[in-house]
């Protein structure tokens, strides 16, 4: 078997990946390593596990000691089933945190996990670089203007329902189209109104059978085509504890195969609970490619 990832069109490692912020950017050749922090008491994995300032700065340099390029904060739970705070909750729960860890690290590239265009809006003003959507602008309209005028960094996911009920009735393999169909209509939306530094993201866990996830996996390279930055979120995610028969707190030997398999498929950036093994991931996976 020959693996030519070297002249593969899709490798993420001859790639440079810059988003441009009002006072700045971030300018990175090869994939980049988005680091999970949530402020929820009732995330699926690490919910409730940092409850005040110290300990949420003390995991934040954590995170970025060990090498994350992009600090992702949520202060919703999207898990399966999760109940979905109100706008003034979430705007409460993030404000403290992105002031705080502004201070405590001036050069931080945060990334804000909202759907809320009002919410979106307050942060970026705070200081947040970056936008994630789980709903790709679909829970609210507004979204689409707002990215575009601001023109931040925004990813673009796919969710399929709603987190309270998404895994009731999931995509199966025989939906992936459905999948496609929505980037092609929200991309054109989003780039209608000025938006340019889109970044798609699959949605890998959201809505979807566990088949349906191992299949998106297998498709980057076509998600590639849209012409953005492809964001995988495969963390310690379901597709990897339903067939290992495992839990969350168990996965993350799973975690890293499948961001390796990512990688090499031509992920720009991981989304990770872990960073340090990412980034080792990363480096391995850098030298397969270096001489292959």
């Amino acid at each position: 078997m020959n693996l030519d990832f070297g002249d593969h069109k899709n490798n993420a490692f001859s790639e440079t990946t810059k988003f441009e912020f009002g006072n700045g950017f971030l300018e990175r050749k090869g994939p980049l390593i988005m680091g999970i922090l949530n402020l929820t008491p009732d995330s699926f994995f690490d919910g409730g596990k940092y409850p005040d300032e110290k300990s949420i700065v003390e995991h934040t340099a954590k995170l970025l000691m060990e090498g994350a390029d992009i600090i992702d904060i949520g202060a919703v739970s999207t898990r399966p089933e999760a109940i979905v705070v109100d706008e003034i909750t979430e705007s409460n729960r993030l404000l403290p945190i992105v002031t705080c860890l502004l201070k405590e690290f001036p050069e931080i590239v945060l990334s804000i996990d909202t759907f809320r265009m009002k919410v979106a809006e307050k942060m970026i003003h705070a200081g947040a670089k970056m936008i994630n959507d789980i709903s790709g602008g679909k829970f609210d309209p507004d979204m689409a203007e707002f990215i575009g005028k601001s023109d931040v960094p925004y990813v673009m996911m796919h969710i399929h329902g709603e987190p309270s009920n998404m895994q009731h009735a999931p995509l199966g393999i025989e939906n992936l189209e459905d999948v496609f169909h929505f980037f092609d209509s929200q991309i054109e939306k989003f780039l209608s109104k000025g938006a340019e530094q889109l970044i798609i993201d699959p949605g890998i866990g959201f809505g979807k059978t566990v088949e349906l996830n191992y299949l998106l996996l297998s498709k980057l390279d076509r998600f590639k085509n849209y012409g953005f930055p492809i964001l995988v979120g495969l963390s310690r995610k379901s597709l990897i504890n339903k067939v290992l028969n495992i839990k969350a707190a168990d996965a993350l030997n799973g975690t890293t195969v499948l961001n390796t398999i990512a990688l090499l498929q031509g992920a720009n950036i991981l989304r990770v609970h872990d960073v340090k093994e990412a980034v080792e991931a990363r480096s391995l996976c850098e030298q397969i490619i270096r001489y292959s």
